[in-house]
């Protein structure tokens, strides 16, 4: 959230101290992490509101292509772990999730992209993965190999859901697989949507937690 409790961003937690979310959301110390809340309309005893120590944005990050879409942040406070406040699991950068695989994405992005609201309740949906080559199909050469999608099958993130979680279940684990990235202007449920493919940026992500 921005100071005036705006919500820009999604994003998930892979420890007590640290969260994962997109580079493009441009978060700054000033920013508050909000763990365990689902309607942002009633808060709930859940819920709790965390400052920030330190953001680490992925180098690489470029604007233009919006590839390595990847930033860490560092909490001030750890997060209290409850059976509603968890980490997300990371997958090994050998991991692999195939196209066709059904996958969740969730967040409380825009729900029509004509809206100027955002829904009061997180959202929640099943898309499938689609391999890199059937992704090409849609969005060309735009894609490259630290980006994964997902969709084209009824449903897309939207505005507001950048940052936030792509998850599959492996081994009866959920695995943190992509990170809300890019897509269609208007949200086409008929387009594939473009996350961040954690397992490429695995070891990156593990250089920053073991350095700080």
């Amino acid at each position: 959230q921005r100071n005036d409790g705006f919500h820009f961003c999604g994003g998930s937690l892979i420890s007590e101290t640290w969260v994962v979310t997109a580079a493009h959301c441009g978060v700054r110390k000033t920013d508050t992490v909000v763990v365990g809340a689902y309607d942002q309309s009633s808060p709930s005893p859940d819920e709790q509101k965390l400052t920030i120590e330190k953001v680490f944005k992925n180098p690489k990050f470029n604007m233009l292509t919006v590839r390595d879409d990847i930033t860490l942040i560092k909490l001030a406070t750890p997060a209290k772990l409850s059976d509603r406040v968890s980490p997300v699991c990371l997958p090994q950068a050998t991991d692999d999730f195939p196209g066709g695989m059904t996958c969740v994405t969730t967040g409380w992005g825009l729900t029509n992209p004509k809206d100027t609201q955002t829904p009061a309740v997180l959202q929640q949906v099943a898309l499938p993965l689609l391999t890199n080559d059937q992704c090409k199909q849609f969005w060309g050469f735009r894609i490259r190999d630290m980006m994964v999608c997902a969709g084209a099958d009824g449903a897309s993130s939207c505005m507001g859901d950048s940052g936030g979680p792509l998850v599959c279940q492996k081994d009866n684990v959920w695995n943190l697989v992509g990170i809300v990235s890019w897509g269609s202007a208007t949200c086409d449920p008929s387009v594939p949507g473009v996350y961040t493919r954690v397992t490429m940026l695995r070891d990156w992500v593990n250089s920053i937690l073991e350095a700080n």
